[in-house]
């Protein structure tokens, strides 16, 4: 019997360089037993960052705009000192895990580093998902595997997600669904960037 598939968290990842600079990027979170594991492609400023400072918070969020955001370039959100690690925790997250890396899984492709969760805050009440909030992080995993995809998949899966936009989005999903909208139509045109803000080793949500 094969084993059963591992829960993964999506969620946003904040490290910070030696120099102090924060670094936020939508990532899954591993479950392993009481660990998680955060699993960076080679190379990408997450797995920079956590060889130079062994630990990451993870922010929970129903602001779907901060997933578009960091698959589009906009990665300028407002974060505070975290409590237990040297690390970030935005403003929007609603509870939050620092986490401090325990041991290194060394791999050519995707290190894995197996964290233990040092401190867990609760900030603001959370009232579930809705259908346009999922469908915009679905959006925002499809745009970073635009180069990967039959073209014809791409569409059938942003015409159904257009569905629920249509039906349950708020203001926030409408501006979030807008910035996907408009790296879609870059790639439609043939002129999507390639470049480090875009790349999927950066911003790709890791399955």
């Amino acid at each position: 019997m094969e084993s059963p598939m591992p829960l993964i968290i999506e969620t946003i990842v904040t490290t910070r360089a030696r120099s102090g600079e924060v670094h936020i990027a939508p990532l899954g979170l591993i479950q392993r037993d009481e660990k998680w594991i955060i699993a960076p492609f080679t190379p990408s400023t997450t797995l920079t960052n956590l060889r130079e400072n062994p630990a990451a918070v993870a922010n929970h969020v129903d602001d779907v705009r901060i997933y578009a955001g960091c698959v589009t370039g906009r990665k300028k959100w407002v974060v505070r000192r975290a409590e237990k690690v040297d690390g970030a925790v935005l403003k929007a997250a609603l509870t939050h895990w620092e986490l401090k890396v325990e041991t290194i899984e060394e791999d050519d492709v995707r290190p894995r580093f197996i964290c233990s969760t040092v401190f867990a805050g609760d900030h603001k009440p959370w009232g579930g998902f809705n259908r346009a909030q999922a469908a915009v992080l679905e959006a925002a995993v499809l745009c970073t595997r635009l180069r990967m995809l039959p073209k014809e998949k791409v569409e059938c899966e942003l015409a159904y997600l257009e569905i629920a936009i249509s039906k349950t989005a708020g203001d926030r999903e409408l501006e979030a669904w807008g910035w996907l909208m408009e790296r879609i139509e870059a790639w439609r045109r043939g002129g999507e960037s390639n470049s480090a803000a875009c790349r999927p080793n950066h911003l790709s949500f890791i399955r």
